[in-house]
């Protein structure tokens, strides 16, 4: 993964949704101003992270998984690796890590992108690690609801949930908004 290339995805997601000019704007500082955006050693103030919102091919369910660190509902995501090309390819690859899920069809946006939403939030201090900041590019996926999935060590539960149901499920204000900016890609009424 290269700065320039991440550079040109957020430059994208910019025009389509310019009201994340002050996440865009985090994302930009990180990226500028900090010697290893990528590297999960990188603490201060935080490094690029990749998720998956992943939607059954009608918008009615989204996949979550229940944290076992963070003891939260989320989509499946994680740490960039040196191998991952793309930001893309690193959503892809926590998603088949965090699922099993190994053929998920890209949801395409405003510019030929399945990046759906940025997110900057905190991560707790835990053993050696000091609190630090997560730079998520969530990306959009839809795949067959009935694919066989596969939980992790890293996951509780990895279930399928009613896309109305998502308040009742625990899930924040954070992924309701990926939620909802997934389901508009999906539908195709995404700016």
């Amino acid at each position: 993964m290269n700065r320039d290339a991440v550079s040109a995805e957020l430059a994208r997601h910019a025009r389509a949704h310019p009201e994340d000019g002050p996440a865009l704007a985090r994302f930009a500082r990180l990226l500028e101003d900090t010697p290893a955006p990528f590297s999960r050693d990188q603490f201060a103030p935080g490094h690029v992270t990749c998720s998956a919102c992943v939607l059954d091919a009608k918008g009615a369910h989204v996949l979550l998984l229940h944290h076992a660190r963070l003891s939260r509902w989320l989509q499946p995501g994680g740490h960039a690796e040196s191998g991952d090309a793309t930001p893309l390819a690193g959503a892809l690859r926590e998603l088949r890590e965090e699922s099993g899920l190994v053929d998920p069809a890209p949801l395409c946006g405003p510019g030929g992108s399945a990046l759906v939403d940025v997110d900057v939030h905190e991560i707790p201090a835990r053993g050696g690690e000091p609190a630090h900041l997560h730079y998520d590019l969530r990306y959009g996926f839809a795949v067959d609801g009935g694919a066989a999935l596969r939980c992790s060590e890293e996951s509780h539960v990895l279930r399928w949930v009613a896309v109305e149901r998502l308040a009742e499920q625990g899930a924040d204000a954070s992924v309701a908004r990926l939620v909802a900016r997934a389901l508009a890609m999906l539908r195709g009424d995404s700016r």
